[in-house]
């Protein structure tokens, strides 16, 4: 039998995960690092402490599973998509702290692209809106503010990337900088439709294409890691932005399937085909992946908070000890109480794109409690997610039959039954939680024959439960009602 090891770099979180042939997850090993709040609304992690801890945990998973490194097929990356590294490619050093998706510093600068009037254009391009949430802002940002990098990045002396580009560094000891089609479709720097680093986002956003990684499809053996990390040479061999990693562990493989991804945030992605749809509702439009030269896109939207929010309550609100109890706090009530929780703490997401927005809470009274606000937060996850499926819907003009759904909080079944009365069709939660994690390891097992296709990937997925809508129309229709009304008291 032949083994993946999936290396799965997330927002609060390394992970590492060793598959099996049958899709099995067989050795895991988790740490979580800090994360670093300069001032409100800046959100940074030390991108060395993030390679350090994904090369322990990959050691440790390979160290439990007792494998031989010779029944190691091959390695699968999946990452935070947007947060952006910048290094010495001499020394290996970064110039700073990498700037995390999350991070509103750039908002002003998007905000003057945008009276520019380079909204359309810049759509048109990248697929994407103008948004702090991309990385190509980020970039700028740094140029522009970290001492003597631009006259660096100028000289040749710098390299740039997502965090996928920053582990291949490292795990390649710097001999290879290379990033994916998906993750280069998210920096606001990649022609979709040409395929290629874009000479006029390179222009607006005054970035030197210098700085750039190669990019290459989602399914090909890349390089190999220097021999001194795991005692052999390992090939990698498959990489993926984490939610397009999550759609094709979903086995979304044809178009007009869709996932949701319920982590620190929320991420819903409907497989379009061969053909990219553009959004008249202010979804992102971007490729899906690209196997053996045929490249397939996908709708996304964004939730920015949707776990976190969970978090908030147990970190800075105290209503909770532990996340797992909101579950049982929230039912405790039998509905909301009138209370609307809108998470918008980094602005909110698709289809509103303002990035000044900020959170409320509304409807209080004196007989609200925190079991109201629990279950207002919970639905305020679920809220943003039916936001976007409606902008989806009539987007690709295709109506959804299910909503398959991966990440943390979909252990929490409450959420899920809110979920699936909000949007009307069922919510299928899949046998396996780490959907993220397994995709990477589909896409470098089909490119070192562990699995010989797609359908043959699509042959081995299960569900494992299946929530049903339970609720009126007409009583879901005015909760959304008045949801909007407390969204539109967030924005800017």
């Amino acid at each position: 039998m032949s083994f993946i090891l999936s290396l799965d770099q997330g927002t609060t979180s390394s992970r590492a995960i060793l598959f099996d042939s049958n899709g099995k997850a067989i050795a895991t090993a988790q740490e979580e690092f800090p994360q670093i709040f300069p001032e409100p609304g800046l959100v940074e992690h030390d991108a060395m402490t993030i390679w350090e801890s994904q090369l322990r945990v990959a050691r440790s998973a390979l160290s439990e599973s007792g494998c031989k490194l010779s029944g190691i097929a091959g390695i699968g990356i999946t990452n935070q998509r947007e947060t952006a590294v910048m290094w010495d490619r001499r020394t290996g050093e970064p110039v700073g702290n990498a700037i995390v998706w999350q991070d509103r510093r750039t908002a002003a600068f998007c905000e003057e692209l945008t009276e520019q009037g380079l909204a359309d254009e810049i759509q048109s391009i990248t697929g994407l809106v103008i948004d702090a949430y991309f990385s190509g802002t980020k970039i700028h940002w740094m140029l522009e503010n970290i001492p003597g990098v631009r006259r660096r990045a100028e000289a040749g002396e710098l390299a740039f990337g997502t965090i996928d580009s920053w582990l291949v560094w490292n795990l390649t000891a710097g001999r290879t900088h290379l990033t994916d089609v998906s993750n280069a479709s998210r920096t606001l720097l990649y022609d979709i439709h040409a395929l290629d680093w874009s000479e006029r986002m390179l222009s607006i956003l005054d970035i030197p294409r210098s700085l750039l990684p190669e990019v290459r499809g989602n399914s090909e053996p890349y390089a190999v890691t220097d021999p001194s990390l795991f005692g052999a040479e390992l090939t990698i061999a498959g990489i993926a932005g984490d939610q397009h990693a999550a759609l094709f562990g979903q086995a979304c493989h044809e178009p007009g399937m869709a996932k949701n991804t319920y982590g620190t945030g929320c991420f819903m992605l409907m497989n379009t085909g061969t053909t990219p749809v553009k959004s008249e509702h202010r979804l992102l439009t971007t490729v899906a992946w690209q196997i053996n030269g045929i490249t397939e896109y996908a709708l996304e939207g964004s939730v920015f908070i949707g776990g976190a929010v969970v978090q908030w309550l147990r970190d800075q609100l105290g209503i909770i000890q532990s996340s797992e109890e909101i579950e049982e706090l929230a039912g405790q009530v039998e509905d909301n109480g009138g209370v609307y929780f809108v998470p918008a703490f980094t602005g909110l997401g698709a289809p509103h794109w303002d990035g000044f927005a900020r959170g409320t809470i509304s409807g209080l009274t004196r007989g609200s409690n925190k079991s109201h606000i629990a279950r207002a937060a919970l639905e305020g996850i679920a809220f943003q997610v039916h936001d976007i499926l409606e902008a989806m819907t009539e987007d690709s003009d295709t109506a959804l039959t299910e909503l398959r759904v991966d990440g943390g909080a979909t252990s929490n079944d409450l959420l899920m039954q809110i979920q699936a009365d909000l949007l009307g069709v069922p919510v299928v939660r899949s046998a396996t939680s780490e959907s993220t994690a397994l995709g990477a390891a589909y896409l470098a097992g089909l490119a070192t024959g562990v699995w010989e296709s797609k359908a043959s990937i699509s042959r081995t997925w299960r569900e494992r439960d299946r929530f049903e809508p339970s609720s009126g129309a007409e009583k879901m229709q005015m909760k959304v009602s008045n949801w909007r009304a407390a969204v539109n008291r967030t924005l800017s």
